[in-house]
């Protein structure tokens, strides 16, 4: 939903594509003092390669990935910022709406990193070194071919002769809907009593459903409808994840009105 208060029928997702990039410089590690300075460790080519992925401004660098603008509605900073928990004094990433960088353009991530824990690190130079890229991907992109791109830049990219080995983990298509049509009527009806009055909102969703392009594909007249209960503080994937219960009821609510209200639409069509 687009706030706690305020329903939402989701417009647009983004596709998904996940990978694995290994740099390794050494066949074995060796000893940072008697090497250091002249032997590049693969932590520190890895750190160097993933900046190529952003430019100054935080935008995502990798050539040839899709982005757009256009989102409906804008998403304040100040309630953005708290909303997701930023820390004082960071910078958001990117530029341009706060919607768009969300739900229209596309987001790189470094979701984690394969090398000693700085506990257990000696003073050795790492022979090589692995990190796992998830880049979520604006509406009217291809996975397939997003990958392909990705994969090019970190091997053009490749710091001081490091071998680069990209692999493949999954991808999602992104995914545009129509919500217009008497279905969506009845879903915008059954929100606005749920929610006693309030309309709903048209929004993007930057996080990716894939199956959902595929049900567009194999059903292309049917009218999808894609809601759900969390709220902007529901801390979703994270270890606190929550519900907000006053919402949730609000939620089981529209839906028995919504079933009810597309009966009524399916008949008057039939």
């Amino acid at each position: 939903n687009w706030d706690v208060g305020v329903p939402a029928l989701t417009t647009s997702l983004r596709g998904i594509v996940n990978c694995f990039v290994e740099v390794r410089t050494l066949d074995h590690a060796v000893h940072s003092g008697m090497f250091g300075g002249a032997v590049p460790d693969a932590l520190t080519a890895l750190v160097r390669l993933l900046a190529t992925l952003h430019d100054d401004a935080g935008d995502v660098a990798v050539e040839g990935l899709v982005g757009r603008e256009g989102a409906v509605v804008d998403y304040p900073e100040d309630r953005f910022r708290a909303e997701a928990g930023l820390v004082e004094g960071a910078a958001l990433f990117g530029t341009g709406r706060i919607t768009d960088r969300l739900w229209t353009k596309p987001a790189l991530a470094v979701l984690g990193v394969d090398a000693p824990a700085t506990g257990e690190a000696p003073n050795a130079l790492v022979p090589s070194a692995k990190a796992k890229l998830s880049v979520r991907l604006a509406p009217g992109d291809d996975p397939k071919r997003a990958y392909e791109t990705l994969r090019t830049h970190l091997e053009k990219h490749a710091p001081w002769g490091a071998q680069v080995t990209v692999t493949f983990e999954h991808d999602g298509d992104p995914c545009v809907i129509d919500a217009s049509g008497p279905m969506f009527d009845a879903a915008r009806g059954a929100f606005r009593s749920a929610w006693d009055g309030t309309d709903p909102v048209d929004i993007g969703v930057g996080g990716s459903i894939p199956f959902i392009a595929t049900f567009q594909e194999m059903f292309p007249q049917a009218a999808i409808l894609v809601t759900g209960v969390e709220d902007p503080h529901a801390c979703a994937h994270g270890p606190n994840e929550s519900l907000h219960l006053g919402e949730f009821a609000r939620v089981c609510l529209a839906e028995a009105l919504l079933l009810a209200r597309v009966a009524e639409a399916g008949r008057q069509v039939g």
